[in-house]
């Protein structure tokens, strides 16, 4: 039991070192200023990127269930070494575009698993109550990891564009040495007749039978998406509004310090706010993020990104938590992929759209039309989840 325990805090660290993103915060840039490429190609990129998850998403929660999680996490960290070790190597829109789906398939084993880890671990000690606090602080300790990756970002950029990505490679062999280390908990383990039936009546029950799942899913599709489209949209922007280079570093840690704080306060923030007003303080971060974005600018803009961070931070653990109430122990991980697979879905088919309009438009005004955008499509949604959830709760 000692060492099932253990896993809690190398689940922390886990976290932390998957989410030092060394690149990231200079990424955009590479991608426009060393291999040439348009918004338009950066989007479609990230579009192929999260289809690549798509493809890979369910079936690696899947395969997670079956094989176990220490297994899927063990791969995660393989496919990781490797596209990094690529994006050393890439000169063409067709060499980042094999570097990110390798990514892409690393991310989708270490999606579900993770969090299905963490739950059974503390189920297995009757301590599944706590799981939101503990979702929290891996939510915390990933944020913190990327804001430390971020911070020299802009430094290690001008000293050696590759030199980001060389570090990156070896934060992903220590991942792989502590992925190693887990220890897989003992639980319901489903043996189906046929993996693709099994596959249908896990995604039947997500989607069509349990309402409550369907709009925990469907709210935490919209939100995720109001908070990602900005992470490939701000960097342009700031470089348009005449922000330094050197900065983006600091503005990328201060970012993940936002999303890390807020993450951490959302257990607390949820006992004493209850469902209806964070879900009212979601909508409001949003609209008046982006209202910000759009209407300011110039140096000082991306200080509204922040509103959409800490919304980020909130969002995470609260509705992780509903989802997680929902799903039973033998399809944890799968079920936990498919919410993510109706993200990155959703993301294929908008994000080169959002990225022919910013090209088309400029970034700032573009801000703006998602504004009008989620303004018109959060509020319904947020009713449907809310309603199901005054049905459902005694």
């Amino acid at each position: 039991m000692a060492s099932l325990n253990s896993n809690i805090k190398k689940l922390y660290a886990f976290s932390f070192l998957q989410m030092s993103l060394f690149p990231m915060a200079i990424i955009t840039l590479f991608w426009k200023d060393q291999i040439g490429l348009s918004l338009s190609q950066i989007l479609l990129l990230q579009g192929i990127f999260a289809l690549a998850m798509v493809v890979m998403e369910y079936p690696s929660g899947y395969l997670s269930d079956r094989i176990g999680y220490r297994a899927a996490l063990n791969l995660a960290a393989f496919f990781g070494i490797i596209g990094w070790s690529l994006y050393t190597l890439a000169e063409s829109f067709t060499h980042v575009l094999v570097a990110e789906v390798i990514l892409g398939i690393s991310i989708s084993f270490i999606s579900g698993s993770d969090s299905a880890l963490l739950f059974e671990t503390l189920k297995a000690n009757n301590e599944e109550q706590h799981y939101s606090r503990h979702e929290g602080w891996m939510n915390g300790f990933g944020q913190t990891g990327e804001a430390c990756g971020a911070i020299f970002a802009g430094l290690l950029y001008a000293a050696a564009p590759l030199l980001p990505f060389f570090i990156q490679i070896g934060v992903w062999i220590l991942i792989l040495l502590l992925s190693r280390t887990f220890v897989e908990p003992e639980r319901q383990v489903r043996t189906a007749s046929s993996h693709l039936a099994e596959a249908w009546h896990s995604t039947r029950y997500a989607l069509l039978e349990n309402k409550r799942l369907r709009y925990t899913i469907l709210l935490n599709l919209f939100l995720g998406l109001a908070s990602f489209y900005p992470v490939w949209l701000i960097q342009p922007y700031m470089q348009h509004g005449g922000v330094p280079v050197a900065w983006f570093g600091p503005i990328w840690a201060g970012a993940n310090l936002s999303v890390a704080l807020f993450a951490l306060l959302s257990y607390r923030s949820h006992l004493r706010l209850g469902d209806s007003r964070m879900v009212l303080l979601f909508l409001s971060l949003i609209m008046v993020g982006y209202s910000g974005l759009g209407l300011v600018g110039g140096i000082w803009g991306f200080l509204f990104y922040y509103l959409l961070t800490c919304m980020r931070g909130l969002r995470g653990p609260m509705l992780l938590n509903h989802a997680q109430q929902q799903i039973p122990s033998a399809n944890r991980a799968g079920l936990l992929s498919l919410q993510s697979l109706c993200f990155r879905l959703s993301f294929v088919i908008t994000g080169p759209l959002i990225g022919m309009l910013a090209d088309t438009v400029g970034v700032q005004q573009t801000f703006l039309f998602l504004c009008y955008g989620f303004g018109i499509i959060l509020p319904p949604v947020a009713w449907l989840f809310l309603r199901q959830l005054r049905q459902t709760t005694p």
